[in-house]
């Protein structure tokens, strides 16, 4: 009795086990990663769009009014500090200079004169005096020679006060004619010219914004405004590491260095307020960039290497992950802790043994799902 009893509960225990094994649901294919060490880096990047600039541009415009007799400025051209870039007319100016010069030199000519006059009258009182010591001259002789040699010393003085005047009109009159030139403030690419042989132009009046005659950029130094979001603005310090990516290059990542943090906050929204950072771009990757162009901005605030890694998109917000068992081909919910962060890799600090593998999120798969290894499909 006993055994029969023994065969048909292995017989219902049978049919359970087949029943399961036919009705059970088909293995879920799931994509799975291997935690395995690599770099794993703590970024701060821009909330919108950055903008590259010149380190310096200058939209020059005359310091004066007048018509262009000399345009050597051409657009995209490099020029020199100090290059001559636009001339406006000014042989009035330039007369000017000629005239203070020539009285500058007669200035010159009337200090000789009349320091050699002051001179012999100095000579001659001095004479005098010895003279009147002995009784051989009357006084009054000599003191007109005394007072005449007073006068002779006081005009030596007044010609050299006066050439200093004619010296100092000199500078005056060459500065005058600087003003009807503009000069290269530094080196730089010529980027437009609004201006013609013969066309009349005037400096831009006080609050009112023209037209500059040329607009020159900086070469060889560029670097990328970006805003950042307030909560991260504390970590974010100059001279950290930073990487900048362009819409227009979007295969190349060019290197920089963060050379401003603004000291405010910046309200467009109230819910978005951000704080602006620039970074200076590496002079050798210079290449090809130009102002104006969209970027993005990274910066580096923290790096390990060699650290166990997992994708971002495997963990949840509460920091567990989807193990995959091999030997039974199921998953399993673990929490892990976790190190550094961005968003694509994860840090695993624990809870997760290197070469273990876990689940990207998809549909079905969850945690106590059985699944099959994309890779392992045919």
């Amino acid at each position: 009795m006993l055994k029969r009893w023994t065969l048909f509960v292995a017989v219902l225990a049978g049919l359970a086990v087949a029943g399961w094994w036919l009705t059970r649901p088909d293995p879920i294919i799931a994509t799975l990663v291997t935690v395995e060490p690599g770099t794993v880096e703590s970024l701060v990047a821009n909330t919108r769009g950055g903008t590259v600039n010149a380190c310096r541009r200058a939209r020059l415009a005359p310091a004066m009014g007048g018509t262009i007799e000399v345009l050597a400025a051409r657009e995209g051209a490099v020029v020199k500090p100090g290059e001559l870039l636009v001339g406006l007319w000014n042989r009035d100016l330039t007369a000017q200079v000629t005239l203070t010069e020539s009285e500058a030199r007669a200035a010159l000519s009337n200090i000789e004169q009349a320091c050699l006059r002051a001179e012999v009258g100095r000579r001659e009182a001095n004479r005098l005096v010895r003279l009147r010591e002995r009784d051989l001259v009357a006084e009054e002789s000599v003191d007109q020679a005394v007072t005449e040699a007073a006068a002779r010393e006081a005009a030596c003085s007044a010609a050299r006060a006066n050439a200093e005047v004619a010296r100092s009109s000199i500078a005056v009159a060459r500065a005058a004619l600087e003003r009807s030139k503009i000069r290269a403030p530094f080196a730089g690419v010529v980027a437009e010219v609004n201006g013609e042989l013969g066309e009349y132009v005037t400096p831009s009046p006080p609050g009112i914004a023209t037209l500059p005659v040329v607009d020159l950029v900086e070469s060889g130094c560029l670097y990328v405004s970006a805003p950042i979001d307030e909560v991260d603005a504390p970590d974010v310090r100059r001279g950290q590491v930073a990487r900048v990516t362009l819409d227009a290059f979007r295969e190349r990542t060019f290197g920089g260095t963060v050379r401003r943090v603004a000291p405010y906050v910046q309200e467009f929204e109230k819910q978005a307020r951000t704080v602006e950072i620039e970074v200076e771009l590496d002079p050798g990757q210079l290449t090809g960039l130009l102002p104006g162009y969209t970027a993005d901005v990274e910066v580096l605030l923290e790096r390990h290497e060699n650290a166990l890694r997992i994708p971002a998109a495997a963990i949840d917000e509460d920091d567990r992950v989807l193990r995959y068992r091999p030997a039974d081909g199921m998953l399993e919910a673990v929490e892990i802790e976790v190190g550094l962060r961005n968003w694509q890799v994860v840090e695993v600090l624990g809870g997760l043994a290197r070469g273990e593998r876990v689940a990207l999120p998809d549909e079905g798969v969850v945690a106590g799902a059985t699944v099959v290894p994309a890779t392992d499909t045919p």
